[in-house]
């Protein structure tokens, strides 16, 4: 599963849903920019984050990545607990900018340097998954 998963991610740049849960129980989910290695999921946050406070009171949550309109109908979810924190959160996140925006694009490309002079305004989020789905 995991082979049909890469061929489908590696297509293009794709933006995640990350479902997470509540203090109260219900389910929440947030678009975010991911890397997969093979073995774990890499996303960023800004380190004062609702979501990073989320993830340290309850880590488990789900990543699901789906298709656009145009192709065919397919979905691939990832399911496990993120760890928060260790070094590359910055890293990450210029990675995954040039990757997933037009840097061309000024506006972008302001918000790009920004992010280049602040890298530790971010924490890394890393899921290695428990269960994979798809469909």
């Amino acid at each position: 599963m995991i082979d049909e998963a890469k061929a489908f991610l590696l297509e293009g740049p794709r933006v995640a849903t990350l479902v997470m849960v509540r203090d109260d129980g219900s389910p929440i989910g947030v678009p975010v920019w991911f890397d997969w290695d093979g073995e774990v999921v890499r996303m960023f946050a800004a380190g004062d984050s609702k979501k990073v406070d989320r993830l340290r009171d309850r880590p488990a949550a789900s990543l699901v990545i789906h298709n656009t309109v145009d192709e065919p109908e397919a979905w691939i979810a990832w399911d496990g607990d993120v760890t928060i924190g260790g070094p590359g959160a910055g890293d990450l996140a210029l990675r995954l900018a040039r990757r997933y925006w037009d840097l061309d694009d000024p506006s972008r490309k302001a918000t790009y340097d920004a992010w280049a002079e602040a890298p530790d305004t971010f924490v890394l989020l890393v899921m290695t998954p428990s269960r994979v789905r798809s469909g």
